[in-house]
């Protein structure tokens, strides 16, 4: 599958939301999608960082229609207070891409006590999802990308400390927010086809791409340093997810080559967690208690 950015259809007349868009692949899948026409609204937590990523995407993309908004996925109150205020200003949402994230670091907890890799990468983007869902169905072929990891094929649900009270591993918690990024997808492209739905959920990883997420990993900061790709590869795989006329729901996309590492987007290999349908409806109906997020279909 050969695909580089200048194979992105045009996306003039949709609008895209991009979380986390301030730097690496974030900012580059932003970039693209204006570049493109789309008109793109910058989510992400901080307005400094926010505001230079606007500027920085105008500069690259002089035509572009791009605008900050502010959004920690990380309280469940941004989520809503975002939900709310683009709910109120667009009619449809075409295009969201779930594509922030943290990557291994202390234990932490976000403003809603949720342990902080499960709360941001996987509930704040449940939660942003399901609230911004009636504008994600009224545009005739919406879609919604989940970034996941390679990080996922390690990781298992526990269920039994979801929020790692008893036990936090780094690693484990990440991998098992990775894997939440997936059968979430799953799950939701399950619902689109029971309701008919004209949107298709899918999902996407970067494979090793050099950005800031790995900064809590020394371990894995020295494997990047030798064998990676810069962000603007890195975010292929997810434009591809988000753009390709050819992607269907359900499907996953990344690197084609150096065993999902390195490459052109190509369909990729998911765990057999991943296509678990019973974890995956029971992940949502645990992701529906705690967020206190229900969807519309």
């Amino acid at each position: 599958m050969a695909f580089s950015e200048s194979d992105i259809p045009d996306q003039s007349g949709r609008t895209a939301v991009v979380t986390g868009a301030n730097s690496g692949i974030d900012w580059e899948t932003a970039r693209a999608l204006a570049a493109k026409g789309a008109r793109v609204i910058v989510a992400c937590r901080s307005e400094e960082k926010g505001r230079e990523a606007e500027r920085s995407i105008r500069t690259a993309a002089p035509a572009a229609d791009v605008r900050f908004e502010p959004l920690d996925l990380g309280s469940l109150a941004s989520v809503r207070a975002f939900a709310d205020k683009l709910g109120a200003a667009e009619s449809r949402l075409d295009l969201l891409v779930n594509n922030a994230g943290v990557m291994m670091p202390p234990y932490g907890k976000t403003a809603d006590g949720f342990e902080l890799q499960l709360g941001t990468n996987h509930l704040g983007h449940f939660a942003l999802t399901g609230l911004l869902l009636p504008r994600i169905l009224a545009a005739p072929k919406a879609r919604v990308v989940s970034v996941s990891s390679l990080a996922h094929f390690p990781g298992r649900i526990d269920f039994a400390d979801l929020q790692s009270e008893r036990s936090y591993n780094p690693s484990r918690a990440y991998g098992q927010s990775k894997l939440a990024n997936l059968l979430f997808m799953r799950e939701l492209q399950r619902r689109f086809e029971s309701a008919r739905a004209g949107a298709l959920a899918a999902a996407a990883h970067p494979g090793s791409t050099r950005t800031e997420l790995q900064r809590h990993s020394g371990l894995l900061n020295a494997f990047v340093a030798v064998i990676s790709q810069q962000p603007p590869e890195g975010a292929l795989p997810s434009l591809y997810a988000a753009t390709a006329p050819d992607v269907r729901g359900g499907e996953y996309f990344g690197p084609s080559r150096w065993f999902g590492m390195l490459g052109a987007p190509g369909r990729a290999r998911s765990s057999p967690a991943s296509r678990d349908a019973a974890v995956a409806k029971q992940l949502w109906d645990v992701s529906e208690k705690l967020t206190g997020v229900r969807f519309a279909i």
